[in-house]
């Protein structure tokens, strides 16, 4: 996929509010001027105000309020920075970087029959992706068990199916298990997810010669490609490193499913 060329600056952000949504699953919306540029399938990374946690962590825009200045980033508690993040209240001040990465071509999607694909933590980009799109939306969402999130957001743009891991909600399994289960089609898949479930959506994107985008999730370091710290494996060779591979923080994190070994 071609790369963007993307505005990216650091910016102190306010924080609006915050929410627990699930388990470990926190809602945070900030006032800051990036909203204007974010995209679906883009992302920023956020700075720990703590000296012990020096890098940024990076997370996905869930959605972005143009008109009001504020993103919002619905992420999962997973260490100190993360922790920390979720004790944000409102008026509380953070340091952001962005807009980083490339986002799902919307374009390419246009006036088709769409799945869009999102598991765990790879949901919440599904839902800016939902509001961008002008198709028809099919949302496939897996979850590990009844502690939902987003759904009733994602309803509002499309038909939404669930699946959950102890079958104690929708399809019992995974996203994949709801094409088969339900009889669905699409023309096109976008997905973000754990590598197991992208893995198989790549296999049944080829085996059904449908053009698919994946959103890789991969722990990051610098967040602008100067580490090689979230790097895959790629067909083609690439130009920074001269080898078979991209960095996933700005060549991606969205590929085309032919483009990555996975």
């Amino acid at each position: 996929m071609e790369n963007r060329t993307i505005p990216r600056k650091k910016v102190t952000a306010t924080v609006v509010s915050q929410q627990k949504m699930a388990e470990q699953i926190y809602d945070l919306w900030i006032e800051t001027e990036l909203a204007q540029d974010a995209r679906a399938g883009q992302f920023v990374a956020v700075y720990p105000h703590s000296a012990a946690t020096l890098l940024p962590r990076p997370i996905s825009i869930c959605e972005a309020d143009r008109e009001r200045c504020r993103l919002r980033l619905v992420y999962r508690v997973a260490g100190k920075g993360t922790a920390e993040f979720s004790a944000y209240r409102a008026n509380d001040t953070v340091d952001v970087l962005g807009v980083l990465g490339n986002g799902f071509p919307v374009e390419r999607a246009a006036g088709k029959k769409v799945f869009l694909m999102g598991g765990g933590i790879g949901i919440p980009p599904m839902l800016q992706l939902a509001k961008e799109l002008d198709a028809e939306k099919q949302i496939l969402l897996g979850y590990r068990n009844q502690d939902l999130f987003l759904q009733d957001d994602l309803g509002k743009y499309g038909q939404v199916y669930m699946a959950t891991e102890d079958g104690s909600v929708g399809v019992a399994g995974n996203v994949m298990d709801i094409i088969r289960v339900k009889g669905l089609s699409a023309d096109v898949i976008m997905a973000c997810g754990p590598m197991p479930m992208l893995r198989a959506v790549k296999q049944y994107a080829g085996e059904q010669g449908i053009e698919a985008y994946l959103s890789l999730e991969e722990r990051m370091a610098c967040g602008v490609g100067a580490c090689l710290g979230c790097v895959c494996e790629t067909k083609d060779v690439d130009s920074h490193s001269h080898v078979h591979n991209a960095r996933i923080c700005t060549d991606g994190p969205v590929f085309e499913a032919g483009e990555v070994n996975i």
